[in-house]
């Protein structure tokens, strides 16, 4: 009985052991509620005392020598039944998978030997086949041929046409020198003081420039001759669909005094309309003159921009109107002006004080599609003629007094649009005055003389206070 009662004391006493330690891991570990949680459900066993019970007895066998050999842990399973499914939990070795041969594949753990390698025998080398992506045919340049051939194209295009507006223009030039010679004293003025190169003067490849001087009734003559840009195709292609002209524009300075007041435009309808709206003069002074084929006997397609019908009517004579019905295709503007500033700028508002005007004569040709220049030489001299008929021309008084009065009305708009702006600069220049003169009494050491400008400045602000009151005059009986 002594025996039993030893070994079953010392199993109690193993029992207790194990679960105190069951309980001390419980606390140290960070998941011990879902553990206790799983205990009460039973979900799985304690094996913690199951192990107690095996080693206690397993040491009382050897203490007796009742057993030899000892029994490997074998797996423990337990199944519990649940509401939904059954569970198995199992209870594996913790390195076991360190045993099992397929968790680590292509690893012979060290016993196998790596094969010696011959440091003598070449290694053999494998090239492959492939086929060279050069080939022969012009088929796959079409790309690189259409660049070479549109470089060639351009640039032969640029030379062609250079030459071709080089020899037009000159062509003008040498149909027109001998006229130009004889109404000018000067002809092809290049600005330098020897004129060491009279005639054109190349502004671009489709600009040319002429200034001629040296004759009465005005100041000088600058002739530019617009042509196509030839040398540019891509100007040509844009040219198929909307077409274009080569052009002459004149420009002559009258003198001043030379011509009455008034403002005079005619041309073909587009142009008119352009111009009606891109010159200043011509917007504030004039009128378009409704059906003028009736009432001064322009061509059809032709507008007039007048401001006293008496000038427009002196201007548009009969060999005037011979002139337009015969030349109707090369004519483009004829515009008379004695309020010429140019086109309208965009900050004229913001202007203080009014641009400068000048009498001039502007004119605008078409020059032949086949270079046929003596066709137009005729139209140099009907510039000569109303040169001639301007200088001549005076209006009546009643002309005149229109004429002062549209001028009139247009400075008093002109004030009237910045008397503000105007406003604002006459303080800005008074202040300016005052800062100035009190910087120079500050500078000045003498105190009296500050003491009499701060009582005047006093008494300047004072009476720039005080309420405005008007005197009244009264008669006594």
């Amino acid at each position: 009985m002594r025996p039993v009662f030893a070994f079953l004391l010392l199993a109690l006493i193993c029992a207790c052991q194990a679960q105190s330690d069951f309980e001390e891991g419980d606390n140290d570990n960070d998941f011990a509620e879902f553990d206790d949680e799983f205990v009460g459900s039973n979900y799985y066993t304690e094996p913690a005392a199951k192990n107690a019970e095996s080693n206690s007895a397993g040491e009382a066998g050897g203490a007796i020598g009742s057993r030899e050999e000892q029994v490997p842990p074998r797996k423990q399973t337990q199944i519990v039944d649940d509401d939904e499914e059954d569970g198995l939990v199992e209870e594996d070795d913790e390195f076991e998978h360190f045993q099992d041969e397929e968790e680590f594949e292509g690893y012979d753990g060290g016993d196998a030997k790596d094969p010696p390698i011959d440091e003598q025998a070449e290694p053999k080398l494998n090239i492959p086949n492939i086929p060279l992506h050069f080939r022969t045919h012009w088929d796959s340049y079409w790309m690189e041929m259409l660049m070479v051939a549109g470089l060639l194209a351009y640039f032969a295009n640029f030379f062609a046409g250079k030459a071709k507006n080089a020899r037009l223009a000159q062509l003008w030039f040498s149909t027109h020198k001998a006229l130009l010679d004889e109404n000018f004293a000067l002809v092809g003025d290049d600005g330098k003081p020897e004129n060491e190169s009279p005639g054109l003067i190349k502004e671009s490849e489709s600009l040319y420039t002429l200034w001629c001087s040296g004759r009465t009734c005005c100041e000088g003559m600058l002739v530019e001759l617009k042509m196509i840009k030839r040398q540019d195709l891509v100007s040509l292609v844009a040219g198929l669909m909307r077409p274009q002209l080569d052009t002459v524009h004149i420009k002559i300075d009258l003198t001043r005094g030379l011509m009455d007041s008034f403002v005079f435009a005619v041309g073909s309808k587009k142009t008119i309309t352009k111009v009606f709206k891109e010159y200043t003069d011509l917007s504030k002074f004039c009128s378009l003159v409704g059906k003028p084929e009736d009432r001064y006997n322009v061509p059809n397609g032709f507008a007039v921009l007048s401001e006293v019908p008496e000038a427009t009517s002196a201007i548009l004579e009969s060999r005037i109107i011979t002139a337009l019905n015969k030349y109707q295709s090369y004519i483009d503007y004829l515009h008379i002006s004695d309020q010429f500033s140019g086109p309208i700028q965009q900050e004229e508002g913001n202007t203080l004080k009014q641009l400068e005007t000048k009498p001039v004569l502007l004119a605008g040709f078409n020059l032949p599609k086949h270079a046929e220049m003596e066709t137009i030489k005729p139209l140099l001299l009907l510039i000569f003629y109303l040169m001639e008929r301007l200088k001549t021309y005076r209006m009546s008084k009643e002309g005149k007094s229109k004429s002062d009065k549209n001028r009139q009305r247009v400075e008093e708009e002109f004030l009237k649009s910045t008397h503000a702006a105007r406003a604002e600069a006459a303080a800005q220049r008074r202040e300016d005055k005052r800062k100035q003169e009190k910087e120079r009494i500050l500078a000045d050491e003498d105190p009296e003389k500050q003491r009499r400008w701060e009582a005047k400045e006093q008494k300047r602000q004072a009476k720039k206070n005080a309420p405005k009151m008007k005197r009244l005059a009264v008669k006594s009986l």
